[in-house]
């Protein structure tokens, strides 16, 4: 199974809360929201289209999990909605118990064994197993080297601080450019591989 980390990202690699201001304000982050002026449905609604038909399942940290179950399942009836609430689900936690997973077809993943189940799903499934957002989670296997591809939706924004995928541990990571367009709202949707 292909890990595929797909985010919105900052020029300055933010990707702490695109979706709103009350998303995440941990650490003071203030900018909340600001990806919404920048979506383009053409190019980054085709982009995502593209990452749901090649999941097999999703995986999201505890927060992005959270906001995504509040949201998902009241929007069934539409194909995207219908996927997004049908396709198993994975959620990395130490602190959420297995009552609280309401969103249907969700596994919980304790938080001190995610690196191992994450490899596990990785070397016994097939099609890809998108995370989505989930900076902390991503961040982690960026520097564990648990990704195959990153997606990225790089917008015009400098935001000065707030949570970002990459590690900070001195470690050097090559990547190959597979794929890039160009939004009409500027944008760069770009695929990236690990070069083995």
């Amino acid at each position: 199974m292909r890990v595929v980390i797909m985010d919105f990202i900052s020029l300055d690699g933010v990707v702490q809360a695109p979706g709103g201001p009350e998303e995440d304000t941990e650490g003071g982050f203030a900018h909340g929201g600001w990806s919404h002026p920048f979506f383009d449905p053409e190019s980054m609604g085709a982009a995502f289209g593209d990452a749901m038909s090649g999941a097999k399942a999703l995986l999201f940290g505890r927060r992005t999990w959270q906001t995504m179950a509040a949201a998902w399942p009241e929007r069934a009836g539409d194909p995207f909605a219908d996927q997004m609430n049908a396709i198993p689900k994975y959620v990395v936690s130490a602190t959420l118990g297995d009552g609280e997973l309401t969103w249907e077809n969700t596994t919980r993943i304790p938080g001190d064994e995610a690196v191992a189940e994450i490899r596990k799903l990785r070397e016994n499934g097939d099609g890809s197993l998108l995370v989505m957002g989930s900076a902390t989670l991503a961040r982690t296997l960026v520097s564990e080297g648990l990704f195959d591809e990153l997606r990225l939706m790089i917008e015009p924004v400098i935001l000065g601080g707030g949570k970002s995928i990459f590690p900070e541990n001195g470690g050097l990571r090559t990547l190959e450019l597979v794929s890039t367009i160009t939004s009409s709202t500027g944008v760069h949707v770009c695929t990236y591989r690990p070069v083995e």
